[in-house]
């Protein structure tokens, strides 16, 4: 392709001049390439036999060399020449991956004594990871990242509990470097496999014309309702979110026709921007895709993806179900109306138009759960059918060309520069906390704190969650909250499942909850709303999430773990509270509501929440809190609706 560098594609992965754009797309290219051939096996076909490192590690080099080459010193997408120090990073950063990989057998063997290259290898991975994490990633992640190494190094010195094991300096890097607990680890293995092709999957919906399909329906299905901009939002970013893998691009893509549309439906900025800040957020929790982080909880549990999906099926309902139902009650509060016909399809003509892109998600359902194929293999088999259904149907008249193909897969390569950074560092995060005896004395400490007390320790793991979740990507969010915080809850006699999705959830929420909420952060900028208010406005919409965690951990059930009848009984009532706690949160059933009336919704809402294990007598509860809402909703019905300007807000 002669005219490579000067397309509109190619000027909007890369403004840098021809000669770098180039070069950028041709390492973008190579990454999702060598990637593919992993998942396919091709090496082993053509007599190639490697290890995982080996392969692992010529990955990290061309990520080092993709990011010193694409970014600038200030993080932002190369516009002009590369200087000679960037060019000196990212070669010896390729370089050093290389001989690494070439020669890993000998250094594996002999890393115990530090050989004299292995270190320097070493040194020179972890200081342009960390470089390279700053550029693409930003402060927070690598301020977490020197913390914990510089625990790994002095944590010997730290007085009390959590002080940590005397560790020699060439020990730490060789072994952070090396090892399948660190940088060599679950991480970087997940990236460069399964994270690429589900976002190469991803980067195919847009041009096959899968995504604008799920936009029709979604609009088509939910437009013609009140509030019908937000149950758009809510749709879209569920659907696209569970596949996309970082709220971040569901924000940006679906956020951007979404909001737009909630504001001229009646939405405040505000209630827009919050609304597909945590509808974007949600998607991460959301079967049967659950973005990338699911299957590396399912590494770290040691169990089938299927039960990840399973487990998560029931608590990603009920934050949906809290979300959708507060922003109809806010709708009908405000007399939001729908949104104009002009811009509604009909359904049936949409399903007609693009029922065939169902085949692509069905061929990724089929290989998950009944194949049992490999993710990354579902994955790769859900692109070709992209690539087959946009080349020969497309939609709208619109058909996938070869260009557009080749532009996804580029697209891909450079937005795996980000992810192979992140998953550099959490590989060593991961590796410090178990060199050092981090781990286990955080698990100590927060057991002996929570004194044998599960809510009390429920409570402590939820704010260390959200702590060192401000700002952080997903998969960096959910690896670290896992390796520090969930064998605390573990050893207090939790399910292992249990306490993973626990600190996911709450990880997670890190994302709409202030002050570092970069979800809420991203929407609000599209919204043009204050960006702290539609943090603390995502909160409110997002209150379920806070909730269902306790919920799920008190009542297994609720993970679909138990007999059918405690099943039934647990998702009715905990349905019935959210529906019941929304309302009064928003102040609206049936008509608008005086604080007396909220905060009877509210109190019938939590009686029914409450799990049957966590007190004694919790049935009766369950009685009082329907009683109570029967009684609340009959004498709102039976007396007559006061004037507005007397009803609370």
């Amino acid at each position: 392709m002669t005219d490579l560098p000067e397309t509109t594609e190619a000027q909007r992965i890369s403004p840098a001049p021809r000669p770098i754009r180039i070069l950028v797309i041709t390492l973008a290219v190579l990454l999702v390439l060598a990637a593919i051939a992993r998942a396919t096996d091709l090496y082993r076909m053509v007599g190639l036999q490697i290890y995982d490192q080996q392969f692992m590690f010529p990955m990290i080099g061309v990520g080092f060399l993709l990011a010193f080459v694409h970014l600038d010193i200030r993080g932002g997408k190369r516009a002009g020449p590369v200087p000679w120090y960037d060019w000196i990073l990212g070669l010896s950063g390729l370089i050093a991956c290389c001989y690494l990989s070439w020669d890993y057998a000998r250094l594996a063997d002999e890393v115990v004594y530090q050989p004299t290259d292995g270190v320097i290898c070493a040194i020179i991975v972890m200081v342009l990871a960390a470089e390279g994490l700053r550029r693409s990633v930003g402060m927070i992640l690598l301020v977490v990242l020197l913390g914990f190494i510089g625990f790994g190094v002095a944590g010997q010195y730290i007085p009390g509990q959590l002080q940590g094991q005397a560790i020699e300096f060439g020990d730490l890097v060789t072994y952070l470097t090396f090892d399948t607990n660190a940088l060599m680890g679950i991480p970087m293995r997940v990236v460069t496999t399964i994270v690429i092709a589900f976002l190469l999957m991803a980067a195919l919906m847009r041009p096959s014309g899968a995504a604008e399909f799920l936009n029709d329906v979604s609009i088509a299905l939910m437009g013609r309702y009140r509030g019908g901009g937000a149950k758009v939002a809510i749709c879209a970013s569920s659907l696209f979110g569970s596949i996309s893998g970082s709220v971040g691009a569901n924000i940006m893509s679906t956020g951007a026709f979404t909001i737009p549309m909630m504001k001229e439906g009646g939405y405040q900025p505000t209630s827009a921007g919050a609304i597909e800040a945590v509808a974007s957020t949600g998607g991460q929790l959301m079967p049967p895709v659950m973005g990338a982080v699911a299957f590396v909880m399912a590494d770290f549990l040691r169990v089938d993806y299927v039960d990840i999906c399973i487990a998560a099926l029931v608590p990603s309902v009920l934050f949906y179900a809290g979300l959708f139902i507060q922003a109809d009650l806010e709708a009908a509060r405000e007399g939001i109306r729908r949104i104009d016909e002009a811009l509604i399809p009909r359904l049936v003509p949409v399903l007609k138009s693009g029922w065939i892109f169902i085949v692509p998600f069905a061929v990724l359902i089929v290989g998950l759960f009944w194949l049992n194929r490999e993710p990354e293999l579902a994955a790769l088999d859900a692109s070709l059918a992209f690539v087959v259904v946009g080349i020969t149907f497309g939609y709208k008249g619109r058909r996938l060309t070869p260009r557009d193909i080749f532009w996804a897969v580029a697209e891909t390569g450079v937005l795996v520069i980000d992810l192979v950074m992140i998953g550099a560092a959490v590989g060593m995060i991961i590796g410090i906390i178990a060199k050092s005896g981090l781990g286990f004395a955080l698990t100590l400490w927060l057991s002996q704190i929570g004194g044998g007390n599960l809510l009390l320790l429920l409570v402590l793991s939820a704010i260390v969650c959200i702590v060192l979740g401000m700002g952080m990507p997903t998969i960096g969010v959910y690896v670290l909250v896992a390796t520090l915080v969930a064998p605390a809850m573990v050893e207090t006699g939790v399910s292992p499942m249990a306490a993973h999705m626990f600190v996911l959830y709450y990880g997670m929420l890190s994302f709409i909850t202030p002050p570092v909420c970069i979800g809420a952060f991203f929407a609000a900028k599209l919204a043009d709303a204050d960006q702290m208010k539609t943090g603390f406005v995502a909160m409110r919409f997002g209150w379920s999430a806070f909730v269902v965690p306790f919920l799920f951990i008190f009542s297994p059930s609720l993970l679909l773990d138990g007999d059918p009848l405690t099943l039934v009984h647990d998702i009715v009532t905990a349905m019935g509270g959210v529906w019941l706690v929304s309302a009064g949160i928003v102040g609206y059933f049936i008509r608008r509501l005086s604080a007396m009336l909220r905060l009877c919704f509210i109190g019938a809402g939590v009686l029914l929440l409450v799990p049957a294990t966590i007190v004694p007598g919790a049935f009766w509860t369950d009685i009082a809190g329907i009683a109570l809402a029967v009684a609340t909703v009959w004498f709102l019905r039976a007396r007559p609706a006061v004037a507005p300007s007397a009803s609370a807000e």
